[in-house]
């Protein structure tokens, strides 16, 4: 299977990540692999990329006329490729150098309509000792509690945006992502673009996506995405999007009742037992957020209540 892979970029703040994440699709084990590059609105991005990579056979590119938001991006990504199977990752990412062999082998031996993986951290500034790993679905990392497990294949719902793929003939049937969806509006930030195109593919096609946790994209955690203003401010904001996904897709939050169930039936008495038979800092601060950001999470979700009905 030929596998195109699109990365998408808006400015020239972060360009060697760029690079790191466009040579890591480019050293793939896998053959057939394309790497589709779309500047969205930045002719320096474009230019600087095209200098660098624009000479590769397996390198294609293009240049939005404007800022037109990432999902608007990966469209025309997806649009631009020749592959059988889309796949996306984000500019702050690494692909393991097996990721798309592993999604190849699940679209094989399952028949699969969409694939993802596994989001591992890249910890830039070292690890905070105060984060439960219940609650690293905030800065883009594959959490404890997902799916089956973290750690377990099996179909899910949807996987992170940065690792996740398609049938391309299948993602262009669905119409790509709903560009409505994400990015902010005004001082909204309604998120979940992923969530409600899988909702669509299991509509239409009665399929979920296949999870494989051995296919990683390695996810970088900047220093300010582990600082508590930015994690109340971002939990806020997810708790909305919840409710506001509601509106594009019923029942969307399904499983994440699930996995509060579990969160509060299982993960945080078993932080607090092993808070009691063994004292420690971390642990003791970790079980703190546990609780802190669920209910901000909760508040983000009733101030969707008010906004959304």
């Amino acid at each position: 299977m030929r596998v195109s892979v699109v990365l998408c970029a808006h400015t020239m703040d972060r360009y060697g990540a760029v690079t790191e994440a466009a040579e890591s699709v480019l050293d793939q084990t896998h053959d057939e692999v394309e790497l589709v590059f779309v500047s969205d609105g930045d002719p320096a991005v474009f230019d600087r990329f095209e200098a660098d990579f624009g000479d590769r056979e397996d390198v294609r590119t293009h240049c939005n006329d404007e800022n037109r938001g990432l999902l608007e991006s990966r469209n025309t990504g997806a649009e631009r490729a020749t592959g059988d199977v889309v796949a996306f990752i984000d500019d702050d990412a690494l692909a393991h150098p097996e990721w798309v062999a592993h999604l190849v082998a699940a679209y094989e031996d399952h028949d699969a309509l969409a694939v993802g993986g596994k989001m591992t951290p890249v910890w830039v500034d070292g690890k905070p000792r105060f984060l439960p790993e219940e609650f690293y679905w905030l800065i883009g990392v594959t959490h404890r509690g997902f799916g089956h497990g973290p750690d377990t294949p099996g179909e899910v719902r949807n996987t992170n945006g940065s690792n996740l793929s398609f049938r391309r003939d299948v993602f262009l049937e669905l119409g790509g992502f709903d560009t409505e969806i994400g990015g902010r509006k005004g001082d909204k930030n309604l998120q979940g673009g992923e969530t409600e195109l899988c909702a669509r593919l299991q509509a239409e096609h009665g399929r979920r996506v296949y999870y494989v946790p051995d296919a990683r994209v390695g996810h970088k955690v900047f220093a300010y995405r582990t600082e508590p203003r930015w994690l109340l401010d971002r939990a806020f904001w997810q708790g909305y999007s919840k409710r506001g996904m509601e509106g594009f897709v019923p029942d969307s939050a399904d499983e994440e009742f699930d996995f509060l169930g579990r969160l509060l039936g299982e993960f945080l008495p078993g932080r607090a037992w092993s808070l009691l038979t063994e004292p420690d800092y971390s642990k003791a601060a970790q079980l703190v957020w546990l609780l802190v950001l669920t209910g901000t999470v909760g508040v983000g979700y009733l101030y969707g209540i008010y906004e959304w009905g």
